[in-house]
């Protein structure tokens, strides 16, 4: 019989592994991650220290059908959370710091795929890193 836990039942895909977040503007979006076979999912944004003085991220939500296809902002209906609360800015820390920050939100929506995307007003080498934690799995347990 499959145990039904947390760690043979969550699936984690690197969607952007660590990488500074460069050019004002440019951002890094995350490669597109396949949700089906999973009833739930949930994105988890880090971020290494600020780099760049004043510097806020902006984090954006994307699904689409397809791999290939054009991907959309999601609704903020089928968000648990909201983007602007996922984003980081200066002191986002109770101790005032900015380093080592984890965020997250949820997606309810019904594409099978998703990517989230962050964006820095200042050219920064912050370091951001995107995971996509796939959970309530249709078979279980899940490969790891």
């Amino acid at each position: 019989m499959a145990k039904r836990d947390l760690h043979n039942n969550v699936d984690i895909i690197a969607s952007l592994p660590p990488v500074a977040v460069g050019t004002t503007g440019t951002g890094k979006t995350g490669s597109a991650v396949d949700t089906r076979g999973f009833d739930a999912v949930e994105l988890e944004f880090s971020y290494g220290a600020i780099t760049a003085t004043a510097a806020t991220f902006t984090v954006t939500v994307l699904e689409g059908d397809t791999t290939g296809g054009s991907f959309t902002s999601v609704a903020d209906d089928d968000l648990i959370g909201t983007e602007a609360n996922t984003g980081l800015a200066a002191a986002t820390r109770t101790d005032g710091s900015t380093e080592n920050v984890t965020k997250r939100i949820g997606y309810i929506g019904g594409s099978r795929y998703v990517k989230g995307k962050v964006v820095s007003t200042a050219t920064a080498g912050t370091p951001v890193g995107i995971n996509v934690i796939l959970h309530r799995a249709h078979v279980a347990p899940v490969a790891t």
